[in-house]
């Protein structure tokens, strides 16, 4: 696939002018060029720029770096990643994954997203290198010739690890809230709804997950049947003002014996009317600090 330096900026975290510069000194990247002179990138210059950066991070000199052959840096990289400081152990693990899932290398992937968790537990696994992960993944994804394949390859991935650790839990104390969790039935990315199930399972509540693609039909056949406290939702894809209001004057509707909290797309939620009876989560820090002690 071909990136531009723009591109390559948004995926490596570097800036455009200090790629051009790592060029010019160090021969790190051999774009090709365009007929307008643009410098063009494929697979490999992306894969050797995100193993760059993550050498750099550990502390070895960029001229170092380029010196040394692709396999090389990646012989030296497996034995470097143990010896990182807290501040760019993340970034690391950031760009090693986006490499690994690149290449399809499950078994790499799963290794070294295990190790991070071991080294920084479930929760700042998410909010250091999961969700920043996804960040320059979203990227990625709107470039169509190659969105689809890494997107599903290494969300499943992340989403197996997240299901792991849920299911590592024991049983909840009989004083938890309930807490209903899922999607509307025109959203499927629910890694954030996964991490939210994972959190709150660890504050002690109690946790019916249904996941992504819900109808509200659905919805109303839970509250049918057991009382629940809370409600989490995310809406994440853009959608139109009137789609996305009625669809919460309906949810208010199914769920009002429930104290409901909504999460995603802000440039959809902020433009919502009458729903001071909905707690929207603008923020992760926002969502830990309401669960630790849940109304």
């Amino acid at each position: 696939m071909i990136y531009t330096i723009s591109d390559l900026e948004q995926l490596s975290g570097v800036h455009s002018h200090t790629i051009r510069i790592w060029e010019q000194r160090y021969n790190a990247l051999k774009p090709e060029r365009s007929r307008g002179n643009t410098r063009l990138y494929n697979d490999s210059q992306l894969k050797r720029l995100l193993n760059i950066v993550s050498l750099n991070q550990s502390g070895l000199k960029i001229s170092k770096i380029c010196s040394l052959s692709d396999q090389a840096v990646e012989a030296l990289l497996d034995q470097q990643y143990n010896y990182h400081s807290d501040d760019d152990l993340a970034e690391f693990y950031i760009t090693r994954l986006i490499k690994f899932g690149l290449d399809f290398n499950d078994a790499a992937f799963i290794s070294l997203i295990n190790d991070c968790v071991d080294v920084m537990g479930v929760p700042h696994t998410y909010r250091r290198v999961t969700y920043p992960l996804l960040v320059r993944l979203g990227l990625m994804w709107r470039k169509d010739e190659i969105c689809p394949a890494h997107e599903h390859f290494i969300s499943n991935l992340i989403r197996q690890k997240l299901f792991t650790e849920i299911n590592n839990f024991k049983t909840v104390r009989d004083d938890g809230k309930t807490w209903l969790l899922f999607l509307p039935e025109d959203e499927d990315h629910d890694i954030g709804l996964i991490f939210a199930n994972y959190m709150l399972r660890l504050n002690h509540q109690k946790v019916i997950y249904l996941g992504s693609k819900v109808p509200l039909d659905s919805v109303k056949e839970v509250f049918a049947n057991i009382d629940v406290d809370h409600v989490l939702l995310f809406m994440v894809r853009s959608r139109l003002e009137a789609s996305a209001q009625d669809y919460v004057t309906l949810l208010s509707e199914v769920c009002k014996t429930a104290k409901i909290h909504l999460a995603g797309n802000s440039m959809v939620i902020e433009k919502l009317k009458n729903i001071d009876h909905i707690n929207w989560f603008k923020t992760l820090e926002e969502f830990e600090k309401s669960i630790q002690n849940p109304n």
